[in-house]
């Protein structure tokens, strides 16, 4: 459902919803915390190394030991880095909420709906009772339900095409490569904790603000935004998470996974696989996907041999 911003008073903190449990606070703070603990759990699970699990790992220990050109404690120190940033913007342009105007505006979107349904049914000859009875569930199950959906999904193409945009220009501008990009590639075997390794000013850029433009394009609500977030999160870290399990339900829904990400941290795969966190479609479309340069450099090198 959509919220209505109402500007309360002029007075920082009055704007501020301070209460931790608020779907406003909760947008902020509980990716956060999420990610620290999903990638604490990858972590204490890469350092145990037991055998079920081993099989699933892409890389060995000793392949992140001697590949990988930076300080676990670095990165960890940047992603912390990129938090605080976050925290602060999002406090910066947060907004009060009025619950009894959010409402208001709820049930009228739905009467709205509801109306326009209406009119639709009786012109098709339904009686006045039946057609609003019809037209008001379509109308609340729209908006409860369907616009949210819809919403969600909108964001996360907006995510990806943003992403999508400054990850290839990174990749295509040597400066850009050099004195930010790089960072990220300093992992060439991903983990966990490495997923928003980035040069500060990348992350607030390519992270931070696509996830803020998705939401606001969208008008989500405070609830829906934290869904969203939180979901953005789980689904990044598991994309640098080093493990392909076969029951993983993202690994398993999603093209653009933890195997498709890999391939890009890697020499012969970093001038492709360029989307991220959701879908491939960028990639499929703009010839960009590693299986795609794959077959066309075969098919240059046969057709170079006939020649």
């Amino acid at each position: 459902m959509n919220s209505t911003h109402v500007k309360k008073s002029s007075s920082f903190q009055d704007s501020i919803p301070f209460d931790p449990w608020s779907y406003e606070l909760l947008a902020l703070w509980l990716p956060i915390a999420t990610y620290w603990i999903q990638c604490s759990f990858y972590e204490i699970l890469m350092r145990l190394e037991i055998p079920f699990f081993e099989q699933y790992r892409i890389h060995s220990p000793e392949d992140r030991q001697k590949r990988n050109r930076v300080a676990f404690g670095k990165v960890l120190v940047m992603v912390a880095l990129q938090h605080v940033v976050q925290i602060v913007l999002g406090l910066g342009l947060m907004k009060s909420i009025d619950p009894l105007a959010s409402e208001i505006k709820h049930q009228n979107a739905i009467n709205r709906h509801t109306s326009s349904i209406l009119l639709a049914f009786i012109n098709l000859g339904y009686p006045q009772t039946s057609a609003f009875r019809i037209a008001n569930y379509i109308a609340v199950n729209y908006e409860n339900y369907v616009l949210p959906c819809l919403q969600f999904f909108i964001a996360m193409v907006i995510v990806d095409t943003h992403q999508y945009v400054l990850h290839r220009l990174a990749h295509s501008y040597s400066f850009a490569y050099k004195y930010m990009h790089s960072h990220h590639h300093r992992l060439n075997v991903p983990y966990a904790f490495g997923a928003l390794y980035n040069h500060p000013l990348e992350g607030f850029l390519l992270d931070t603000c696509g996830a803020a433009i998705a939401f606001e394009v969208t008008a989500m609500s405070p609830c829906l935004g934290m869904y969203f977030f939180l979901f953005s999160t789980v689904k990044t870290v598991n994309d640098h998470c080093g493990y392909s399990f076969p029951w993983d339900p993202l690994t398993v829904m999603f093209g653009n996974n933890v195997n498709y990400h890999d391939l890009h941290h890697q020499a012969h795969g970093i001038k492709t696989n360029f989307a991220q966190p959701f879908f491939t479609f960028w990639d499929t479309l703009l010839h960009t996907e590693y299986s795609q340069v794959m077959k066309a450099k075969a098919e240059a090198k046969a057709l170079k041999k006939l020649h």
